[in-house]
């Protein structure tokens, strides 16, 4: 058996294709994993555990049915869907993660991040962050309307895509001190992120020892996955 981790799967209505493929997915291999970790960006966007979207009404009932067969199901917040709280936990089965959160994956703690707090580069970024992750602005906006939740929603998209078109790719992507930081708080040697889309495998040198970053891809087009066991990890496309 093995552990599975996959991240920004970004379900909406506007793409299908991918719930279906996440659904099958669930049905399928998922119920042979001994866990699934989701690392962030499951949703394109969550307006609070109040207001579920049709387009993710088959998702979540999926994720509760592996539950149920008994495979740990562990989810992180993304940028995308930072509002998810212990009601949507009970609508999926899941269990939602503190980040960062280590895990011992087979006899080697590892690191797991959603990845968008090591792109320190891009500082408008990370000022966003920082707004939509305080609890305050938090409470805030759970508080308005269905409606103008949806219009913010659409708001922070056409932000986000305008920006993304004016930096560079080095900007978006994960500061390699950021990196080594990260690694050194935590104390591992391994560490498995997503937010990127880059999904790679990455070997590099820490304090004069051996470390491994590995990257999720997202699943607009190859269905990245990674899979762990007991003789590694490999990444893969559905």
């Amino acid at each position: 058996m093995s552990t599975l981790f996959i991240s920004d799967l970004h379900l909406s209505e506007q793409r299908p294709a991918i719930g279906e493929a996440f659904i099958g997915f669930l049905e399928g291999e998922a119920r042979e994993a001994e866990a699934l970790y989701i690392l962030g960006d499951l949703f394109e966007a969550w307006l609070g555990d109040d207001m579920v979207l049709p387009a993710y009404a088959q998702a979540i009932e999926a994720m509760h049915r592996l539950a149920d067969a008994g495979v740990p199901l562990y989810v992180m917040h993304g940028n995308r869907d930072f509002l998810l709280g212990e009601a949507f936990t009970a609508m999926s089965g899941a269990t939602l993660l503190a980040e960062p959160h280590v895990v011992d994956l087979y006899g080697t703690p590892t690191l797991l991040l959603h990845g968008d707090t090591l792109c320190t580069d891009d500082v408008e970024y990370q000022r966003f962050r920082a707004m939509v992750r305080n609890p305050d602005w938090q409470a805030d906006v759970l508080a308005k309307s269905p409606e103008e939740r949806l219009a913010l929603a659409r708001q922070f998209r056409e932000m986000s895509m305008a920006e993304m078109a004016g930096k560079s790719e080095a900007i978006m992507d994960v500061n390699p001190e950021a990196v080594k930081s990260a690694f050194r708080e935590a104390g591992v040697r391994q560490l498995i992120h997503g937010h990127t889309h880059r999904p790679a495998i990455h070997d590099l040198e820490l304090d004069g020892q051996p470390a491994r970053r590995i990257v999720l891809g997202d699943w607009y087009a190859q269905g990245s996955v990674l899979e762990c066991d007991p003789e590694g990890c490999r990444l893969r496309a559905l």
